[in-house]
């Protein structure tokens, strides 16, 4: 089987899935080609894994000061370049087209009449979930901007609908907690959030941030330039994470164990819905803006505890190689069995259930 793999480019959470389902391919002997888009091509670091991999400029969002400025993100994406990478990227050689939430490869998949699968967590939205802010222009979005025969969603819980857990790095033992804090809000001006993080000076944060060239120390910051090993080496030894409300971090975050502070980035309603869940299951803590009180109360508290998640990238590389791609029944049911919850989550998921769908299973939920 040959497939091709579409990932967007314009987030690192996007790349960090498709390193892990990269991992299972591989220890499957799959024949899996790459496409990534989003970015200029100078901005993708840490890629070895994905081999000789393709790129086109595909669509992104253009944000500013924390928020999603929706007139440079019109004027900003290149649509006839947008069609022309469509139409010339070949996909008939391919059984396959994978996506996660990237256009050219959906596009030319669905003009080209190859099957397709999309594996994102925006797919998630697709189904009845809660969500925060979402408008008709959203929903319009995640339904059109890659398009797939298929959908499989990745969520913090299922709420009873055809969605899968987290795509996450396999674990290796825990570290000890050095307690410092590790920061990385891309969407935020580096100046803004050094002034944030300097008023607590009893603190250690590791801060990572896109326009950062050169790593420093700054009082109580080491600020670093983006680089995935130094990242994950800091993200096991911190005590928590400060961060924008994406998908990937607060999941790998969460199955360490580690508490988390979100900001989530406004006009976004993706990210916003993606706090709210977190909120609601007792997991995270928000703050609208850099807000030093919201910092304050969140470093006194502690972790609720570890999210204990199997080898989803794994379970899913199997269930695509086995070419039954109707049927995701059992893949479902055997992936959540074995998530752990702490307790806290169990209780507000099963306070969820009780006030939202009473006629329905209260939980499926299993408990460290």
């Amino acid at each position: 089987m040959k497939i091709l793999y579409g990932v967007q480019g314009t987030g690192n959470g996007h790349i960090s899935r498709a390193r892990e389902m990269a991992r299972a391919f591989a220890a499957l002997g799959a024949d899996v080609d790459f496409l990534f888009s989003g970015r200029p091509d100078n901005r993708y670091f840490d890629m070895d894994c994905f081999g000789d991999f393709q790129t086109r400029r595909g669509l992104t969002f253009v944000t500013e000061n924390g928020e999603v400025n929706r007139r440079k993100t019109l004027t900003g994406n290149h649509l006839a370049r947008f069609v022309r990478d469509v139409r010339h990227l070949d996909v008939s050689g391919y059984d396959v087209v994978l996506n996660d939430f990237e256009p050219v490869s959906a596009w030319a998949a669905k003009t080209q009449k190859v099957h397709s699968i999309g594996i994102s967590h925006q797919n998630a939205f697709l189904h009845d979930i809660p969500t925060q802010g979402q408008t008709w222009f959203d929903s319009l979005v995640i339904r059109g901007f890659a398009p797939t025969v298929q959908q499989l969603g990745v969520h913090w819980f299922h709420f009873n609908q055809m969605i899968l857990p987290p795509i996450v790095p396999i674990k290796e033992a825990q570290r000890e907690n050095n307690q410092s804090v590790l920061v990385y809000l891309p969407f935020e001006s580096l100046p803004a959030v050094l002034d944030l993080l300097t008023r607590f000076n009893q603190v250690h944060f590791y801060c990572y941030h896109p326009d950062v060239e050169k790593d420093s120390e700054y009082d109580n910051v080491s600020i670093r330039q983006l680089n995935r090993e130094s990242f994950h080496h800091r993200l096991h030894y911190c005590r928590g994470v400060i961060a924008n409300g994406g998908f990937e971090l607060p999941s790998e975050a969460m199955s360490l164990g580690k508490k988390l502070l979100l900001k989530p980035l406004h006009g976004q309603y993706e990210q916003l819905s993606n706090v709210m869940t977190l909120e609601m299951m007792g997991l995270a803590n928000s703050m609208s803006y850099l807000d030093p009180a919201a910092v304050r109360n969140w470093l006194d508290s502690n972790s609720v505890g570890r999210v204990k998640m199997p080898d989803v990238a794994m379970a899913i590389a199997g269930w695509v190689l086995s070419g039954n791609w109707h049927n995701c029944d059992e893949l479902w049911q055997q992936l959540w069995d074995k998530v752990e919850y702490p307790e806290i989550v169990e209780e507000a998921m099963i306070e969820w259930y009780t006030n939202n769908e009473p006629s329905r299973y209260k939980s499926s939920i299993t408990t460290v």
